[in-house]
């Protein structure tokens, strides 16, 4: 945690009370995990993350693993780590690497399946958590969110770092797996704050201190940098966040548009970015990578039939349906090829999708081997649009 005083007043993060000294633990419960900031009763913006979301969900399930190195995703040649514990992370594993070099890293791991229901049970019950918090919260994922704990949103009077506090309290006693949380001035300063003290961290960095914390940063550190755009900018000479803050925002503009405002601003570390709840989905998706590549269409439409009642469950329990159904497929050559097919009518069904993806793949099944298939569907509307009565009776 930045700003680290000791004369003012503490959050206990074990009891979630504040406290009037400056000793190294907690007077009332004797924890050490105390949180001091000067900012720390102002600021109101968090970012919360799950800490190795699902190898936590399946150590909870599974005692015996607490203090075994974990690796959740698929084993096998095409195989890929979907999150690795921190104990396997010890290892070198990280997410996405290939399963085969995981294990050669860490031989001794153990390799667990995704549950993705699971998962999304456990998930939406750490959300209920949130909401008893706050009415504002914008979901980035399963296991990740910002929320807004300014006086007028959250649902108890209480600064936000005590808010926070007894979320995390709530989602490791009720739930059983840990969270690490940011809180800053807004979502910037937030989502880097809780990436400092992974795993049960809780982080601060103040108004005060966000130039200074950001001049150290890797300029791919700033949100919307993706690799492409750390290439340019090394290019010209930029690889920190210091090197950024030494031009101009005149300057930025003129080399990069519109996002040169945006990273003028976010090089100093302010970001007017509100936490918006509920985004609306744009799209609803799911695929499937192949043990082997395939160019049969009878393999290919087995497994998008097995993928079609996930999609169609996604858009009944968010109340949606389809206006397009999507087709992804991955060449052995890495190629990706998307295509759509407009419907009739807006449908979340899962025979609808289905035969619409049929006619796809029809064409798309021409000898070339694939490594990957998907199916989604985009323009999505209310389920009351969709399925016409008169037509399925």
């Amino acid at each position: 945690m930045l700003g680290h005083p000791t004369a003012m007043r503490a959050l206990c993060r074990d009891c979630c009370e504040w406290h009037e000294h400056g000793r190294d633990c907690c007077p009332g419960c004797g924890s050490g995990r105390l949180v001091r900031h000067a900012e720390l009763e102002r600021l109101a913006i968090a970012h919360i993350d799950c800490d190795a979301f699902y190898a936590s969900v399946e150590k909870r399930d599974r005692p015996e693993l607490r203090y075994e190195p974990l690796i959740v995703g698929h084993a096998g040649g095409r195989g890929v780590v979907t999150t690795a514990c921190y104990i396997a992370r010890t290892f070198g594993v990280r997410s996405a690497m290939a399963m085969f070099q995981a294990l050669e890293r860490c031989p001794h791991a153990t390799v667990i399946p995704p549950d993705m229901a699971k998962y999304r049970d456990v998930g939406l019950a750490v959300r209920e958590i949130f909401r008893e918090a706050t009415e504002v919260i914008e979901p980035v994922s399963l296991d990740e969110a910002y929320l807004d704990l300014s006086p007028e949103c959250v649902i108890e009077p209480m600064p936000a770092a005590q808010a926070l506090a007894l979320i995390a309290h709530r989602v490791e006693s009720e739930i059983g797996i840990t969270v690490s949380i940011g809180l800053a001035p807004n979502k910037l300063l937030a989502k880097l704050a809780s990436e400092l003290q992974k795993p049960r961290g809780f982080s601060v960095i103040g108004q005060s201190e966000a130039r200074a914390f950001m001049a150290g940063l890797a300029v791919s550190k700033i949100n919307g940098v993706g690799p492409a755009t750390a290439e340019r900018l090394k290019a010209a000479g930029i690889e920190t966040v210091a090197d950024l803050q030494g031009i101009s925002e005149a300057e930025l503009v003129g080399r990069h548009g519109k996002f040169g405002r945006r990273l003028a601003r976010f090089a100093v570390g302010e970001d007017d970015r509100a936490v918006t709840p509920d985004r609306a989905a744009k799209s609803v998706s799911a695929e499937t990578t192949f043990r082997r590549d395939t160019g049969s269409f009878e393999e290919l439409m087995t497994a998008l039939e097995a993928l079609v009642p996930r999609v169609a469950g996604s858009l009944a329990r968010k109340g949606l349906a389809g206006s397009a159904v999507v087709v992804k497929l991955k060449t052995a050559g890495f190629q990706i090829v998307t295509r759509t097919r407009r419907l009739a009518n807006p449908t979340q069904r899962a025979d609808v999708l289905l035969e619409a993806a049929r006619a796809i793949v029809e064409k798309e099944a021409d000898g070339r081997l694939f490594r990957l298939a998907g199916i989604g569907v985009d323009g999505l509307v209310p389920a009351a649009e969709g399925d016409p009565p008169d037509l399925f009776g």
